[in-house]
């Protein structure tokens, strides 16, 4: 049996993410105590990483611009949340309610993905981009403005929260779970048909590729996780309210995925990570008076980021010490001559070795000349 190469650049996210979810997880589980705002940061991060990876398959690899991102985020919030609500009497706060909060927000969350997506993949760049914005800022008004006893209305929807010491183990175990969804999609040859429908549509659909299903498929996809974020959002709070759900959220997710590098689900999950981070620990650092400065601060690193990863004149020196380049050093060895050796087969114990006279020696006349030569006699 033929078995593949094994890739660890295929699968280094999955080691990194799985060993940090491991320890943690000893930590917690052996009586540890991890810092409350720790573990709250851990989930947020986890969310980001889920949203990230979700949309980098549409933006990144389908080459559309969605700006709804935080709308279907919306759906599977409320839906997830109003589910585990209502299972919360019988069922109580636990994994069971998680885990059908969780299918229903994220299929209610696909549901959305088709009926926004026939209609809207149609469009094209800044159109798609329109259409997706205004779904996202519908669906806020929507959850706004119903009445108290179903969605909260403008007060927000009170939702169970779940255990803070496993809560962040169970969205790690989804962020592997996105991981590899959305990295065998791309491997496949499905997500070979997404790829060239951004290279060149034209291209794609002459050569036989449907468009249409393939671009449904990636964005149906993408919203279906897009609201299992949502759904862990709403059991990391106790309230679930609309205003998080609007415009500059969805720019927020798409920073993520521009900055992490568009197509590379690594660079979409360093990302998440440090914007999440950033604005997390600015808007803790950052009180009373010196709250002005959040934003202003965040958009200076963030250009600070952007600058270093496209100026020209730092080509060089990212070429040099970037995080790829560092790794491969790390994990590669340079081939050095002196340390080469010869096989250590010896030609003149080989069985198969053929002496030289012998070669000389061998007839190569061919069998019909000999048959030839055989009734001419001896020279």
């Amino acid at each position: 049996m033929m078995f593949k190469k094994f890739n660890l650049n295929h699968y280094i996210n999955y080691i990194v993410i799985g060993i940090l979810t491991v320890v943690l997880s000893v930590i917690t589980m052996t009586g540890g105590r991890l810092d409350s705002s720790l573990l709250f940061l851990l989930e947020k991060i986890a969310i980001s990483i889920i949203l990230a990876v979700s949309l980098s398959l549409v933006v990144g690899f389908l080459g559309e611009l969605s700006l709804g991102h935080a709308g279907f985020m919306c759906v599977g919030a409320y839906i997830g949340g109003k589910v585990a609500a209502l299972l919360e009497d019988s069922l109580g706060n636990g994994l069971p309610t998680f885990l059908i909060a969780l299918l229903v927000g994220g299929g209610v969350a696909a549901v959305c993905g088709i009926i926004i997506g026939i209609p809207a993949l149609r469009l094209r760049g800044d159109y798609l981009a329109i259409v997706t914005l205004a779904f996202g800022e519908i669906v806020k008004s929507l959850f706004q403005n119903t009445s108290d006893e179903t969605f909260g209305g403008a007060l927000g929807l009170p939702t169970p929260r779940f255990d803070k010491k496993y809560l962040f183990i169970i969205a790690f175990v989804l962020v592997l779970i996105t991981l590899a969804v959305v990295q065998n999609f791309i491997r496949s040859k499905h997500g070979r048909a997404v790829t060239a429908i951004r290279d060149n549509e034209i291209a794609a659909r002459a050569s036989g590729i449907n468009v249409t299903k393939y671009k449904l498929l990636a964005f149906t996809l993408s919203a279906t996780f897009a609201g299992i974020a949502g759904v862990l959002y709403s059991f990391s709070n106790y309230t679930v309210q609309s205003a998080k759900f609007g415009y500059n959220y969805s720019i927020e997710i798409l920073v993520m995925v521009v900055l992490g590098g568009m197509g590379s689900i690594n660079g979409s999950i360093i990302a998440a990570a440090l914007i999440t981070f950033l604005n997390t620990k600015l808007a803790t650092v950052l009180t009373g008076d010196l709250a002005v400065l959040q934003n202003l601060l965040y958009a200076l690193i963030l250009i600070v980021i952007v600058i270093y990863n496209n100026a020209p004149a730092l080509k060089s020196f990212r070429d040099r010490y970037s995080l790829s380049v560092l790794w491969k050093k790390l994990i590669r060895r340079k081939h050095d001559p002196a340390t080469h050796k010869d096989d250590e087969a010896k030609w003149d114990v080989v069985p198969t070795k053929i002496e030289m006279n012998e070669v000389l020696s061998i007839d190569v006349v061919p069998p019909e000349a000999k048959g030839n030569t055989g009734n001419g006699g001896d020279d």
